[in-house]
């Protein structure tokens, strides 16, 4: 009987219970450890944000996944990873051990790290991750503007920062927002050439963009490397996004960010029976359900192909969005539309009963 420890409800965990509930693997106990029995669909978050959604709109309910594939579930979050004794440890203290590996936990924002280069982001700050308490959270700032108009401002400069930012002023269209972020972050995660038609976005949409570097987060201010204070009272901490700290010590190859080492078929380069999402590894990667079946079986496994269809989306919070595809971009409400029909056929492939 193979122990196969699945850690974490990313995306890739979501496919394989779904594979494994059409087809229920023999002679392998299968064992997940999340906090919680559903996995977030970030893609849909900026929607909430913007009141585009319903936060159960945005969810993947696991437990029928659960219940047809036959893995069970353990609540819980590892704090420790040992390889030399293949155990993983839990915050309520429990360890789980294991034959085979796979993490999927997702990029995480180590709050005592940002805390020690921001100080005051614990007590003053919302994080954006976990996506879940975020998102727990996002009803009351909006019950808050309600009252009175606020300051907001969203420290960070990728993706999700800029999504954010866009939702944000959506939503609170009487409250103002402020983008901190320095030229070496901005924009990053998107495709080459996105920077002028993002600041064109932020410029309609009254954004304002500050290319500058958070110091110290204060009640009702945010001070700057520059100097400057900026009014705020609401900081939106979207920056340091990190593979979990817990890997550092786990005895795993990590390159130099942190992140899990892998080879050509997404497994640990120090260790074979380990495979990761591509979320927190060093390179790009197959489909972690493929390659952890088939070593499971003895079976060959699959490189990662290019991806030339790839569809990169950024939504600018109106229902209007911007697509880039080899080069070609495009920008209007249909956009918005095609990523909202993407996003809701992907769940419903997985809110099935």
């Amino acid at each position: 009987m193979k122990k196969v420890l699945l850690l974490g409800s990313g995306q890739s965990h979501v496919d394989l219970l779904s594979t494994l509930a059409a087809t229920p693997l023999i002679d392998t106990q299968l064992t997940l450890i999340a906090p919680y029995p559903l996995h977030l669909y970030s893609g849909m978050v900026p929607g909430f944000v913007a009141g585009q959604h319903a936060l159960e709109a945005c969810l993947i309910g696991l437990e029928p996944l659960l219940k047809q594939s036959g893995v069970r579930w353990h609540t819980g979050s590892a704090v420790a990873l040992d390889m030399e004794s293949g155990t993983v440890r839990l915050g309520d203290g429990s360890t789980f051990e294991f034959d085979w590996l796979s993490i999927d936990a997702g990029v995480v924002q180590d709050r005592h790290h940002i805390e020690s280069t921001l100080p005051g982001a614990r007590e003053h700050g919302l994080f954006v991750r976990p996506l879940e308490a975020f998102c727990a959270l996002w009803p009351k700032m909006v019950e808050m503007a309600a009252n009175r108009p606020l300051r907001i401002a969203v420290l960070g400069g990728g993706v999700t920062a800029i999504e954010l930012a866009l939702a944000i002023r959506q939503r609170l269209a009487e409250s103002s927002v402020t983008l901190v972020a320095d030229q070496h972050t901005f924009g990053s995660g998107l495709p080459a050439g996105a920077q002028p038609w993002v600041l064109s976005a932020l410029r309609r949409h009254q954004i304002t963009l500050l290319s500058d570097t958070a110091t110290t987060v204060e009640a009702q201010q945010v001070l700057l490397a520059s100097g400057a204070r900026l009014a705020c009272d609401a900081p939106v901490i979207a920056l340091g996004e990190q593979a979990p700290a817990w890997l550092g010590h786990s005895g795993l190859a990590l390159n130099p960010q942190g992140r899990i080492a892998t080879d050509g078929f997404g497994r640990s380069t120090s260790h074979a029976h380990v495979f990761a999402s591509s979320e927190i590894t060093s390179r790009a990667q197959p489909a972690l359900t493929a390659n952890l079946l088939a070593a499971l079986a003895g079976l060959p496994q699959t490189r990662p192909t290019s991806q030339p269809n790839t569809l990169h989306f950024l939504s600018y919070g109106d229902r209007r969005a911007r697509v880039s595809w080899r080069g070609l971009s495009a920008t209007g409400h249909w956009v918005w539309w095609l990523r909202n029909w993407l996003e809701r056929r992907h769940l419903q492939r997985y809110s099935r009963d």
